[in-house]
């Protein structure tokens, strides 16, 4: 790509946490009584892939803000293992040293789904309410269906780090670099960390502790049925009903629930140019039910 790091993200913003800088970006307004949306990427993913989200809501008057998990992106590594608990642990840390106390707005796409669960879980006092963006929900994590797409993907994801430590992905950036379809300013992050080794290395560290990730979310407990939650989806039902069922199961949970299929979306470009407006309301379903409660 041609970009250094410190070049890569001019929005961004480090914070230490004991000794090691985590990269996050804050979109919005300044800070105000309204929660703090704090958005976890997916598998791979990294505040990148908030960009456009971030940027809606921020055109709504709504603050927010999206990090690199430890490894990922420009956030230095941390140590291992990698699994639920060393995630939620940093954000934890990430919120302290910026000085955010809640309350929060948690907005979780794909595994990440696991991770807003376990923080909500250890943090209740700071949670206002949760976004879950085609996520996986911890206690349909035992289903045999997601455990086997959960053993290949492990697989696939080990593969995918070491191509990347080849450099084998570079000539495969322009093409597959971004699937979300970001803006003009975030595709190029995106792009980068497509072909980066450590990025991709971390990453995958990540997806082999992804049974102790959803182990660890289950013994958070379930969530708190007085959160307003919205459940937002990708993809035709048509022979994954069973699947959408599972992951409606938190909303449905909840006395203030949402939920949302967009079939033309991908799991990727949900987040997108194209479909991001279903996630900005799904966040506006849960600060209007708020503001209600309030």
């Amino acid at each position: 790509m041609g970009l250094g790091r410190a070049a890569l993200d001019p929005r961004g913003r480090f914070a230490d946490i004991g000794g090691r800088r985590m990269h996050w970006v804050e979109a919005g307004p300044p800070k105000s009584t309204a929660p703090l949306i704090v958005f976890e990427a997916g598998s791979f993913g990294f505040s990148a892939d908030w960009a456009v989200v971030q940027e809606r809501l921020a055109a709504r008057g709504l603050r927010s803000i999206a990090y690199d998990r430890a490894g990922l992106g420009l956030s230095d590594r941390g140590p291992s293992p990698r699994d639920g608990l060393a995630i939620a642990e940093d954000l934890e840390k990430l919120l302290a040293a910026i000085g955010e106390g809640g309350p929060f707005i948690l907005v979780g796409h794909s595994m990440a789904g696991l991770h807003v669960h376990l923080f909500a879980g250890r943090n209740p006092r700071q949670v206002a309410g949760l976004v879950l963006v085609d996520a996986i929900d911890p206690e349909g994590a035992t289903h045999p269906m997601v455990r086997r797409y959960a053993v290949h993907f492990g697989r696939l994801s080990h593969l995918a780090a070491g191509a990347a430590s080849l450099g084998l992905f570079k000539p495969l950036t322009a093409a597959l670099g971004d699937r979300i379809e970001l803006t003009e300013e975030a595709a190029p992050q995106k792009r980068w960390a497509f072909a980066h080794g450590p990025h991709n290395r971390a990453a995958s560290e990540e997806v082999q502790h992804w049974e102790a990730a959803a182990r660890q979310a289950r013994q958070a407990g379930a969530l708190d049925p007085a959160w307003p939650v919205a459940v937002v989806t990708a993809g035709s039902v048509r022979g994954f009903a069973w699947s959408k069922a599972i992951q409606a199961r938190p909303a449905q949970a909840s006395r203030h629930g949402h939920v949302a299929n967009v079939a033309t979306a991908s799991h990727a470009n949900l987040l997108g140019r194209r479909h991001a407006d279903a996630i900005v309301d799904g966040i506006l379903h849960v600060c209007q039910a708020l503001t209600k409660a309030a």
